[in-house]
């Protein structure tokens, strides 16, 4: 059975001329795909930090509403999408897939290349997929405040649009160099009716202690979930909303895939390779898991994971039981990590610098259905400026870094002699990173990569901790 809308095959125009691939509001993906129904190995289980012992819905209650718990646990292949998500999503959604034709000319590539644009959402990225949903389970099961973290700020600002639509109350701890890097993000949160303020801050437990440290500190999104957090779990009428990392987020991305599935029907092809940016998973996995599932099935494809160089989760990162904080507040999960008191240099693609991944992408990767590479910032934004000159959009940076993918992918295709299907996700517009651009321009970035020293001290920090079967 496959998940992508009905109506699809009445409706193909499969024009060898055609830019943008668009489905009606009624193909909208109905029910949100589930791939640990179709995982060969199951996610190893979270474990309550004091016990060692795998948590269960009571431990996690404080923090999440039952609903959301459930789908956290869920090995059904479909979840159901509340018509009241649906008819939010409707604001922007079934997003539109293109084809680069203009990206192919400049590079002068024999392959095909596809993009799917999540950046037509009103906050811009990926992120309100998500965000609805879980307001509204909050607002359903009777919470009237949310608290959460952000690095880039595109989580925050799809979190506060989502609880101003629905209802609720909202708070964002934003990684501290993001926050003073992009002011335009959070004057957008602040649109939205959300209070706004830089992590780590004196609000929390936490962040006191990380300043007490190190005053200078620019921040990280292990840090700003602490707080968050802490905020949480002290206040009876507040949930902590995360936007990436956990299955229940991963789950709800699922709808960019689905899409995707009908559009490139309709555009007569089928990628060879599915590329997105990885940070915590969440837009890599609403585009790749819905092709994961037809892979694990046995069609042949490349997925393709691109992270930064200064940060590299994935790549150079250990599979270990690790916090998802750096204070130790959440639960253990076993994914690949750098360890909870990494705070990464602060590149640019604040999105993209965490500690560590979602635990279902640890396990594909694991398992071989997933590839990572990682990539320095001045060679990201080299490939976001060429696809802007050519395709017209600007990309976040935190996208760009599967814009530089796919383009590698390109490459490698051409200097095989080969032509490729190369489908990959812009999750995200970059008009809010014009500072960003601005130092690329003027030659101040610069390009950092892990070193085996920092690598080493950071991830002392999970030894003791218990080790994944």
């Amino acid at each position: 059975m496959r998940f992508y809308a009905r109506g699809v095959q009445q409706t193909r125009a499969r024009s060898a001329n055609q830019t943008k691939f668009l489905l009606e509001e009624s193909q909208l993906p109905r029910r949100w795909y589930n791939i640990r129904s179709d995982m060969p190995t199951a996610p190893q289980p979270v474990l309550h930090p004091g016990t060692g012992q795998p948590v269960g819905p009571d431990d996690l209650a404080p923090l999440f509403p039952m609903e959301l718990i459930g789908q956290e646990v869920s090995e059904d292949a479909e979840i159901p999408i509340p018509e009241e998500v649906l008819e939010i999503y409707s604001l922007w959604r079934p997003t539109p897939l293109f084809r680069a034709r203009r990206l192919e000319e400049a590079i002068g590539t024999r392959s095909r290349i596809f993009y799917k644009y999540e950046g037509v959402s009103p906050p811009g990225s990926h992120k309100p997929n998500t965000a609805v949903a879980q307001a509204f389970y909050n607002k359903k099961e009777g919470r009237t405040r949310l608290a959460t973290e952000t690095g880039a700020g595109q989580w925050g600002s799809a979190l506060s649009f989502a609880c101003k639509l629905i209802g609720l109350e909202c708070k964002v701890y934003m990684v501290r160099v993001s926050y003073e890097q992009k002011p335009a993000r959070r004057s957008m949160i602040k649109a939205w009716g959300a209070e706004v303020v830089p992590s780590p801050s004196e609000e929390t437990q936490s962040g006191r202690a990380i300043l007490a440290d190190h005053p200078d500190s620019p921040g990280s999104l292990g840090i700003a979930i602490s707080e968050a957090v802490e905020d949480a779990a002290g206040r009876d009428d507040t949930a902590y909303a995360l936007g990436s990392v956990l299955n229940h987020v991963l789950l709800h991305q699922t709808v960019i895939g689905q899409e995707a599935l009908a559009q490139m029907e309709l555009a007569g092809s089928f990628p060879d390779v599915v590329v997105g940016c990885v940070g915590g998973g969440s837009n890599f996995a609403g585009l790749a898991f819905p092709f994961l599932r037809e892979k694990i099935a046995g069609r042949d494809i490349d997925v393709l994971a691109c992270e930064p160089a200064a940060c590299p989760t994935l790549t150079r990162g250990l599979f270990a039981y690790d916090f998802g904080d750096t204070s130790m507040l959440t639960p253990l999960v076993a994914m690949h990590t750098l360890g909870h008191d990494f705070v990464p240099a602060p590149i640019h693609a604040g999105g993209l610098r965490y500690h560590g991944v979602a635990p279902l992408i640890s396990q594909l990767v694991l398992d071989g259905l997933i590839r990572a590479e990682a990539y320095l910032q001045n060679d990201v934004f080299a490939s976001a400026v060429l696809f802007a000159g050519s395709e017209g959009i600007l990309p976040a940076p935190e996208a760009a870094h599967a814009i530089h993918g796919t383009l590698q992918a390109a490459k490698a295709a051409d200097e095989a002699g080969q032509e490729r299907t190369i489908l990959m996700n812009l999750s995200g517009h970059g008009h809010f990173d014009m500072a960003a651009y601005d130092n690329y321009f003027a030659g101040k970035l610069e390009d950092v990569a892990l070193d085996e020293g920092e690598m080493e001290r950071a991830l002392r920090s999970i030894e003791g901790l218990p080790t994944p079967a």
